[in-house]
């Protein structure tokens, strides 16, 4: 193809690509499968990665991630990012409009209402129509450059598809939010991997944008709500006419925005909402007020902190309070010990609430819980119902503070408390009933095994019936096992007990079911082992920079941690797994089944003139971008490594390049090469 094809070829890619995003993530209409887009988007990827000199800012392959960011530089707001008034008080809303109204001298301004979104604020600055810049908003004067993982986030135009009329440089604030969806799932896939639960979305939000890997930052699926636009040219005459030029930008704007004349409107729209946003996807805690006019936002101007011309009205977090009937201690699949509250069923925030999260021994000490307790259960930034205190003035005088166990509640083990841990947890990984069967569900399940005819009550009959006690026994399964199997059921209303049998069609499914994960990738056999912090995303980048169990059961710490997001946290727990004898021998069985213990059809290098080299690289380069030029070592024999140690062979240093890498390189002897030096060593053909 000729190189004006290609920039034709990647002009329409890029065109479409931008077309069906805006489609999929802002107007929730689209026109083509996920496959259908995937494919375009890889088309693109291999055409840029080829001909680099047609990669733009705004290609759509920058959503993807990739780039490793380990220092967020602090930059200048052009325009100070100020914060809202807020408060609780109806009469203080009231009080504002009045306000407003005295100063103005007038009474015939309008208020736009919209919903206050519990995030993080950005601005982003667009030059040309370009995304230039992605800021948060810090002291208000100054906030943290985040514009690489804010690329990823597909609410965000990269180029603003519409020109006509525009300012040559502009700016947007709004708010970027987590799904409360989204939330669930990464908090689900995180129990899974044995990780810490995530808080609330709020605070995920936060986290995810501080991520040093960009291309976790895009798995997030964050979504930026946007809520004011700013430019010296003085364009639009209404807060209502920028809601609308940013939707025509192709910039998500909620409908619930309405424009509302005079106070009994205004607060005819909190009152609105205050149920109504329990029913949406993202958190919110209250509405904004503001004055619609710009030419009168101009004539009220500021105050040292907030606009004179707009308010927060923020919602109470709704509390109710109940009896602390009992305290359940909850087994997971990787021994840790939850106690959750069971309480008497109360009305809160739209739903009837009867159970609410405790976390640990150390949150019972902290509330002082006793027996019986009147206790304020809250459902605000948390999804999760919590308690927040007690009413020590109705507390029985005999009741007993509530202990945490000393043993597991389901298998009667000591439990254990690892230093620096909140979390107790039951070392009885074999025959603790919950742990067993947890390890043997997450096995099966889809992104691991992906052995989807065994529900939970069958596999609760086979480890009843002694027919499994690990998920290497699966394997040992045949069809007089499983065949009129007997196991309970538990109607899920009455909570009658009853029993079933399993058929001979339901049995021969399983079993085929069974032998058809025999053909799962090594990345799925490796998340399924369930090794304690390896979750889906950590299990397939070592199967792809190991290659092997084998290869990865050999490799000592260093090695570990030299393997990109591979912390000693990590490392150690993989270690530990290893290393132990009944570990070993399940492996061993699962090698003897069949299952996939190696990447299949692993690429020939081009050549082997890296083969053995333990390469950092570091800082921007000119001819390729990192995640170019770590491929370009892999294809020649080389591995990426993401820390500088005594057996790495030489460091890449390119523009800004961390200094404290280039001290310990100097430090250690480490040979530093230039990205051409680099390219010389091994002369390749791109």
């Amino acid at each position: 193809m000729k190189e004006a094809e290609v920039g034709n070829k990647i002009k329409s890619l890029t065109e479409q690509l931008h077309y069906h995003n805006e489609l999929y993530y802002v107007k929730n209409e689209p026109e083509i499968s996920d496959y259908e887009f995937d494919r375009l988007m890889r088309e693109l990827q291999d055409l840029e990665q080829a001909f680099p000199q047609f990669k733009k800012d705004d290609s759509p392959t920058q959503r993807v991630g990739g780039t490793i960011t380990k220092d967020f530089p602090t930059v200048r707001h052009r325009y100070r990012m100020y914060s809202l008034d807020n408060t609780y008080s109806e009469e203080e809303v009231k009080a504002f409009v009045n306000r407003v109204e005295r100063q103005l001298g007038r009474m015939d301004a309008s208020y736009y209402c919209e919903l206050k979104y519990d995030g993080v604020a950005m601005n982003l600055s667009y030059e040309q129509g370009i995304l230039k810049l992605a800021a948060t908003r810090g002291d208000g004067e100054e906030g943290d450059d985040i514009t690489t993982n804010a690329k990823t986030i597909r609410s965000i135009p990269l180029r603003i598809k519409t020109s006509t009329g525009l300012p040559s440089t502009f700016e947007v604030r709004g708010e970027v939010v987590m799904p409360i969806s989204v939330f669930h799932q990464l908090n689900k896939d995180r129990e899974d991997a044995g990780e810490t639960l995530l808080a609330n979305p709020r605070n995920s939000a936060a986290g995810t944008l501080k991520l040093q890997d960009s291309s976790e930052v895009a798995k997030r699926k964050l979504l930026f709500i946007a809520y004011g636009i700013i430019s010296d040219e003085k364009s639009l005459s209404t807060h209502a006419e920028g809601m609308e030029a940013l939707r025509q930008m192709g910039f998500f704007v909620p409908d619930s925005g309405a424009l509302q004349s005079g106070v009994e409107e205004v607060m005819e729209f909190i009152h609105a909402w205050e149920q109504k946003r329990h029913h949406l996807d993202v958190e919110t805690d209250g509405c904004v007020v503001k004055v619609n006019e710009i030419h009168l936002q101009d004539e009220l101007g500021y105050t040292a902190k907030s606009p004179r011309w707009a308010m927060a009205y923020k919602y109470k977090a709704e509390s109710a309070s109940t009896v602390l009937k009992n305290i359940v201690y909850q087994v997971g699949r990787t021994g840790a010990v939850t106690p959750v509250a069971e309480l008497e069923p109360v009305k809160l925030a739209g739903t009837t609430v009867k159970r609410a999260s405790l976390h640990n021994a150390n949150e019972i000490l902290r509330l002082d819980l006793h027996e019986g307790d009147m206790v304020f259960v809250e459902k605000g930034g948390e999804i999760i119902p919590k308690i927040t205190g007690v009413d020590l003035a109705k507390r029985k005088p005999d009741a007993w503070a509530v202990p945490f166990p000393t043993h597991c509640p389901e298998c009667g083990t000591t439990l254990v408390r690892a230093e620096g841990e909140a979390v107790h947890y039951c070392p009885n990984e074999e025959t603790c009933p919950p742990q067993q069967l947890g390890r043997i569900e997450h096995f099966i399940s889809r992104k691991a095994m992906d052995i989807d005819s065994l529900g939970p009550e069958t596999l609760r009959g086979l480890i009843d019936h002694h027919k499994i006690a690990n998920y290497a026994d699966l394997y040992d399964l045949h069809y007089n096992d499983l065949h009129e199997l007997q196991f309970t059921i538990v109607n899920e209303l009455t909570g009658k007990k009853g029993h079933r049998s399993l058929k001979e069609k339901s049995a021969s499914k399983i079993l085929a079911s069974i032998e058809q994960s025999k053909n799962k990738p090594f990345g799925n056999v490796l998340f399924a082992l369930g090794i304690r912090h390896v979750g889906r995303t950590i299990a397939q980048k070592l199967a792809r920079h190991f290659g092997s169990l084998d290869a990865l059961m050999k490799a000592g710490k260093e090695e570990l941690e030299a393997t990109p997001e591979i912390g000693g946290k990590i490392a150690e727990s993989i270690l530990h797994f290893f290393s132990a004898e009944d570990k070993q021998e399940l492996i061993e069985r699962l090698k003897a089944a069949g299952l996939q213990m190696q990447l299949e059809k692993q690429e020939e290098p081009d050549s082997n003139l890296l083969a053995g080299k333990k390469i950092v690289i570091s800082g921007v380069f000119s001819q390729f971008s990192r995640d170019e030029l770590k491929k370009l070592i892999e294809n020649h024999g080389g591995s990426n490594v993401s820390s500088i140690s005594a057996t790495t062979d030489f460091l890449v240093a390119g523009e800004n390049m961390g200094p404290a890498k280039q001290e310990k390189a100097l430090q250690l002897g480490i040979p530093i090469l230039s990205e051409q030096a680099l390219l010389d060593m091994i002369n390749p053909s791109v």
